[in-house]
């Protein structure tokens, strides 16, 4: 059963990436129903709205415009742990994958058009933006090799296979290389709609070193996110991979991917999955607010100067201003003294502290001290043993809400220590 993405859902994940949506149609990838912008103006000249891929009745003459053989695709992703790899909130690409329709794949389809230098050939063309985001969320295993060896990789192994990159299908005049440009494009700016992370936080499922997971309620959290079943991979209990399927309408290089549930069975146990941390070397999370970039310290370090954000079902939603208050203004810079085993808060209006389960900082008010966690690469505020804290509302514009120690209230959050 195929299924489409709804437009909330994907516009909450440009959201939790921090991307903006300029379509109506979230995965009509080509002309103006782009999702993204690219860097290069690549155009396949073909439509988008005829028979996807994997849906014809009879051979299909003109595969430029029609992605045959291979027109069952894949983006895989990948969950890094040990080393860890990208953001500490993302999962990061592993590929773009085009297997034919009865599940056969083919590979290494065209030698001649192997690339081995991507960042001289995206910055040539002028695809800067698409550069910087691989640097950030295409990641190699530094055990296996450079972030340049697996983007190679990925082309020469997997985009040379695809019909409608064939060099006769682009348009005339298109220097050398504009097939392989024309394909991490499109592979970053799928991936900007498939923010599993973050699915996966919405159905309260995030990194843990101890709780353990059944196949079916990972898959079912993912679905009802995104509307379509994925194929999940673990390593032994460890998740691991993920892949997301797609039939195309039209050209590799800027048609609509129709999202499908998976036809291959997951590989993982029934139960017991761990959703590990990433506990290699420390990364740094980026989180977006309005058209606002925070960075979180690094998990470990206790800052002199920092913001204390919110993050509520896996997204950032705010913070502390002065009184201790939880609210989407501008956020307080609070001054921390101490270690992360044990440090005092003071905000312009006075010390923090917590009192009767409720956190208020003023000038009557007795200093508590507080420690700090690392958990999922944010450095998270810690008071009484526990990291949640709740409110009964969700703050919008103007209005403030009490922070409360604990989850007895409604919504309940973590809050995280943004060096400043």
């Amino acid at each position: 059963m195929t299924f489409h993405l709804t437009l909330s859902l994907v516009l909450a994940a440009f959201s939790a990436f921090g991307f903006p949506s300029t379509s109506s149609n979230p995965l009509g990838l080509g002309g103006q129903f782009d999702v993204f912008a690219r860097d290069v103006a690549i155009s396949s000249g073909c439509a988008n709205t005829g028979t996807a891929s994997c849906h014809n009745t009879s051979a299909v003459s003109n595969t430029c415009c029609f992605e045959a053989p291979g027109g069952l695709i894949l983006q895989t992703q990948f969950w890094d742990t040990d080393p860890s790899t990208g953001p500490s909130n993302s999962w990061t690409i592993h590929g773009l994958w085009p297997d034919n329709c009865d599940g056969t794949f083919s590979e290494n389809c065209d030698s001649s058009r192997d690339q081995t230098d991507i960042t001289s050939l995206l910055e040539s063309a002028g695809a800067s933006s698409t550069l910087s985001f691989m640097q950030t969320y295409w990641k190699n295993d530094p055990d296996d090799g450079s972030d340049e060896e697996l983007w190679s990789h990925e082309w020469d192994t997997h985009g040379t296979c695809y019909s409608t990159l064939r060099p006769g299908c682009l348009p005339s005049g298109s220097p050398s290389g504009t097939d392989a440009v024309a394909f991490y494009e499109t592979v970053v700016r799928l991936f900007q709609t498939l923010p599993t992370y973050t699915w996966l936080a919405n159905q309260g499922i995030t990194p843990s070193a101890s709780t353990t997971h059944t196949l079916s309620s990972l898959e079912n959290a993912l679905a009802a996110e995104a509307g379509f079943k994925p194929m999940l991979t673990c390593d032994g209990s460890n998740l691991n991979q993920i892949a997301w399927y797609f039939n195309l309408k039209g050209s590799i290089i800027d048609g609509t991917f129709v999202p499908i549930d998976s036809p291959e069975d997951s590989d993982c146990p029934s139960s017991g999955i761990k959703y590990p941390l990433k506990t290699g070397s420390p990364v740094t999370t980026t989180s977006a607010t309005g058209t606002k970039t925070s960075t979180t310290t690094t998990p470990g370090s206790l800052p002199t100067k920092a913001m204390i954000v919110a993050i509520h079902n896996g997204a950032q939603v705010g913070g502390l201003l002065t009184l201790g208050t939880w609210s989407t203004q501008t956020l307080a810079t609070m001054t921390l003294a101490g270690s992360t085993s044990g440090f005092t808060m003071t905000s312009s209006k006075g010390s923090c502290g917590v009192s009767d389960g409720e956190l208020t900082c003023g000038s009557g008010v007795t200093a508590t001290s507080f420690t700090a966690v690392s958990s999922s690469g944010n450095l998270l505020l810690v008071s009484g043993g526990s990291t949640a804290f709740s409110s009964t509302a969700v703050p919008s514009g103007e209005t403030v809400e009490t922070v409360f120690t604990g989850s007895s209230k409604t919504q309940t959050y973590t809050l995280a220590i943004v060096s400043t």
